[in-house]
């Protein structure tokens, strides 16, 4: 287990270059055996993970340019532990559930190398390592836009990248003026995250320091007004880029917030809770509106995700252990949640070559398979108890009832927004009479989209009903990183703001 995160980070890799030399029929069975592996260690690590230790474990540290403090520094705690698992299941199961055909053996690849960006990009602790491997992760998913997209993909891919990539240079900036800083203090250079958190900086310094990581983790969320290049990208990617971007990569930006812009900047970060909920309450209002007037089942759900990415940046500056834990859970609930229903949209288009809801009608009798597990999936994206959708929102919404009422009354409108164009799309696409005469013969799931989505089902249902397993070290984790920013914070609002339960205190 010392080399564990090692191996999850680069098996992918390396699997990837192998690829190369695997026949093309064999492309797809190489991918899913591939996937399957790192599946089976990322489960390994949960397994052998310390729920009662809410630090980090498994860490490896080894120097690679000791003079300017730049370290191959890993580690995971109950806050990412999660996000690598549910990482690895979604590359998983898009790729059982992947219907392309056409040049199958480099879509395969990209994924693989898209896989070890993105759990590199969770388990890394030192900046320059995790700026690397953010900024990788772009390059297979702007491949898989511009090779396998739709008739704009060009564009879609391009504004993709152009966006996150601006973003990213200016959170590099705010990275090495950390480490300038930490070597004035302490005559040092460091890059790695954990040092920095010893930093007690002026709340000056921390405002504009917060602004030059918020730029980049907001544009990748995306936050509104820079939410545009997502329904492009959703819109023009092929079915997996869809459900890949939705499940985790949009993660990448909420879990910036958690990892660096609140235990580094705790006096900046509850300044700027009240802009940051007002952009979280548009995010969810505005964006639900539009769902509601697209014609485009894909685009329902694309805006959809930018609501709910909505909430769970208001549960993460709610600083209580109710609205971060529920926000990380939300990030995982909103990853399975949202990448099912874009396979399942890639379910239809499959058959009919069109996702305009117009086009449909009465599919729940033709494939009542399919509108049972669409119909669950639905559900748990507008927050039905006893799915895992319900979970991660009412945790955030409590939490930050705490801060300001009127804010989560507001934000709690998603339920009821969500319900509004949820519902819609699955009346106008299900009930009613099959008016199309190119509908009547339609199949149903068959045994491979089974495999791929009745995982994601049971998940939705446990965790659903039972979310102790996983919201357990989530919450020891959030209750540390609070403790940590209140003993951090230099102002009295600040001190005030950030609650600390009396169960960490007792554990102190």
């Amino acid at each position: 287990m010392d080399n564990i995160l090692s191996v999850l980070v680069f098996f992918p890799a390396v699997a990837g270059l192998l690829g190369f030399v695997v026949d093309k029929k064999s492309a797809r069975v190489y991918g899913i055996s591939v996937a399957s592996i790192e599946l089976l260690l990322a489960l390994w690590l949960w397994m052998s993970f310390d729920s009662s230790n809410a630090g980090m474990q498994f860490v490896e540290l080894i120097p690679l340019v000791p003079d300017f403090g730049i370290s191959y520094y890993l580690g995971v705690d109950g806050i990412s532990l999660f996000i690598v698992v549910m990482a690895a299941l979604m590359t998983l199961l898009g790729m059982i559930g992947m219907s392309i055909e056409k040049d199958i053996k480099n879509m395969i690849i990209s994924l693989l190398f898209l896989e070890m960006t993105m759990i590199g990009v969770f388990v890394a602790l030192d900046a320059i390592i995790f700026y690397l491997f953010w900024e990788l992760s772009l390059v297979p998913m702007l491949y898989i836009i511009g090779a396998w997209g739709g008739p704009l993909r060009i564009y879609a891919s391009i504004k993709f990248f152009l966006y996150t990539f601006t973003g990213s240079l200016i959170m590099l900036v705010g990275m090495l003026f950390m480490a300038y800083l930490y070597h004035s203090i302490s005559g040092i250079w460091s890059f790695s995250i954990t040092d920095w958190y010893a930093l007690v900086l002026p709340v000056n310094y921390q405002i504009w320091l917060f602004l030059a990581f918020f730029v980049g983790f907001a544009i990748k969320v995306p936050m509104f007004p820079f939410h545009t290049w997502l329904p492009y990208a959703h819109g023009q990617a092929p079915t997996i880029g869809s459900v890949i971007l939705a499940a985790v990569l949009l993660k990448m930006g909420t879990y910036g917030f958690v990892r660096f812009s609140l235990p580094l900047f705790p006096d900046a970060s509850v300044l700027m809770i009240t802009p940051i909920a007002v952009i979280a309450v548009i995010m969810v209002i505005y964006t639900a509106m539009i769902a509601y007037a697209q014609e485009d089942m894909k685009q329902v759900i694309a805006y959809s995700s930018v609501s709910h990415m909505g909430v769970i940046v208001l549960g993460t500056f709610a600083m209580n252990a109710e609205g971060i834990s529920g926000s990380v859970f939300l990030m995982l609930s909103h990853g399975i949640v949202s990448g099912a229903l874009f396979m399942l949209v890639g379910v239809i288009y499959d058959r009919r070559h069109t996702k305009l809801m117009s086009e449909f009608g009465g599919l729940a009798s033709v494939m009542p398979k399919y509108a049972v597990i669409f119909g669950i999936m639905l559900m748990a994206a507008v927050g039905l108890p006893l799915t895992i959708g319900f979970v991660g929102e009412f945790l955030v919404l409590l939490g930050f009832y705490k801060v300001s009422p009127m804010i989560a009354i507001l934000a709690g409108t998603t339920i009821i927004l969500g319900a509004i164009y949820m519902l819609s799309l699955y009346k106008k696409s299900f009930f009613g009479p099959v008016t199309n005469e190119a509908n009547k013969n339609l199949t149903d799931l068959d045994g491979r989209e089974m495999m791929s989505l009745v995982p994601l089902v049971l998940i939705v249902v446990w965790l659903g009903i039972y979310p102790k397993p996983v919201l357990g070290p989530i919450d020891n984790s959030v209750k540390a990183l609070l403790s940590f920013m209140h003993e951090k914070a230099q102002t009295p609002e600040a001190k005030e703001r950030i609650i600390v339960s009396n169960t960490t205190k007792e554990a102190r």
